[in-house]
């Protein structure tokens, strides 16, 4: 391949997008990221150089996500001159359900399946398809790989994914899933380079952002994740609430008159971070914020990361290392502070200096588990995946 590969991530509003050329190494290497802000509205194309350089910034007519890609490509073309075709696009895609556990070449038949896994990612699967019938309308030629965050979480033992359900139940696809699995697969992916250490080792993930989850990991291999059926599960996250008794959910029902639709929306996007401060989801300013409600927000996210640590310490049967990434692990040190702090029982002895710098080590050298600060990069790890399925596709020819 000698094209440009796009990799896009796309929401209800916005499509963030990463193009990368394949380097003489034959890696992927980045060239530019981007995203196009405010589709529907005032829309805005921001796109900078892997230096951070701003290569454009302005206004575009994006009514639709189909507006958005043509935006972008446009913006491409106009960049590299002649070389205006992208080989390949590869879409994060949240939920790949039981049958999906490797990239595929996106077909009408993979798109019927992914359309039959929105209920289970509501706030995700359905601007991503969007992304990818924006990108057959307006270049139809071009292949389309979809990369699933559940297919790093396949090889979970099977109790890992069992709930105490039914088996008609379970046997319908009602199982654990996990989440965020490119990033994971490539915070594995970065350990020889950063923490060697910790390669073939029992570690725990946290990969703390707006959406937010923790994963178990075992010889490279995941064991146990936070997240569940939906990535609704686990943490308390910026505006999703988490881990909760279903039975809160039928005394919603029974004895306020909720219905599921007000609940969903209730659950996804109006409580985690933003709910219980009242303040706002973003953990930057919660922790800027006097206000009590924000405190306590941040009391109860740094309690269930402890919670949580605990019970996937327990799944490895021990620990070497933690692993802070996404927005909040890479850039707060405070709640990595608070984390650790917390996991002394655990034999993490944090490094307060390395963490004022953000690591990578952030554990003092004769910690008994040591603690790490790598920052994820989930497209490039879709472009990998894009790349690999090319030369195996080719291979086979």
């Amino acid at each position: 391949m000698r094209k440009s590969i796009l990799v896009l991530n796309a929401g209800s509003s916005s499509v963030k997008f990463s193009i990368f050329d394949v380097a003489a190494d034959g890696e992927p290497a980045v060239q530019a990221h981007g995203q196009v802000d405010a589709i529907g509205s005032l829309s805005r194309l921001h796109v900078v150089d892997r230096a951070g350089a701003v290569l454009f910034d302005g206004a575009v007519d994006a009514p639709t996500h189909d507006g958005a890609m043509s935006a972008i490509q446009a913006w491409f073309a106009d960049h590299r001159g002649d070389e205006h075709d992208f080989a390949a696009v590869g879409h994060r895609i949240v939920h790949g359900g039981s049958l999906y556990v490797d990239p595929v070449f996106v077909d009408a038949t993979v798109m019927a399946t992914l359309e039959t896994l929105v209920p289970l990612a509501p706030l995700h699967q359905p601007h991503q398809l969007a992304a990818i019938r924006a990108v057959t309308a307006v270049a139809p030629g071009v292949p389309q790989v979809a990369c699933f965050d559940t297919a790093f979480h396949r090889d979970q033992p099977p109790l890992a994914h069992a709930f105490a359900l039914p088996a008609a139940i379970t046997s319908a696809g009602v199982r654990r899933y996990g989440f965020h699995g490119l990033s994971y697969e490539y915070v594995v992916s970065a350990l020889p380079q950063f923490a060697p250490e910790c390669v073939d080792r029992r570690l725990v993930v946290a990969h703390l952002g707006n959406g937010a989850s923790m994963c178990a990991i075992a010889r490279g291999r995941s064991i146990a994740t936070t997240m569940g059926f939906t990535p609704l599960d686990g943490l308390p996250m910026g505006t999703r609430c988490g881990a909760l008794d279903p039975g809160v959910v039928l005394y919603l029902m029974r004895h306020h008159g909720m219905h599921a639709d007000a609940i969903e929306h209730l659950l996804y996007e109006g409580s985690g971070l933003l709910g219980v401060s009242g303040v706002s989801s973003d953990m930057r300013t919660l922790l800027e914020s006097d206000q009590p409600s924000a405190r306590n927000a941040i009391d109860l996210f740094v309690y269930r990361i402890g919670r949580e640590l605990g019970s996937l310490a327990a799944a490895l049967g021990g620990l070497d290392a933690i692993v802070f990434t996404g927005g909040i692990g890479e850039h707060a040190m405070q709640i990595r502070a608070r984390v650790c702090k917390d996991a002394r029982w655990l034999g993490v002895a944090l490094d307060a200096a390395a963490n004022a710098r953000n690591g990578p080590r952030i554990s003092t050298p004769n910690a008994g588990v040591s603690a790490w600060v790598i920052a994820t990069d989930e497209n490039l790890m879709v472009a990998r995946h894009v790349l690999r399925l090319f030369r195996e596709r080719g291979a086979g020819s």
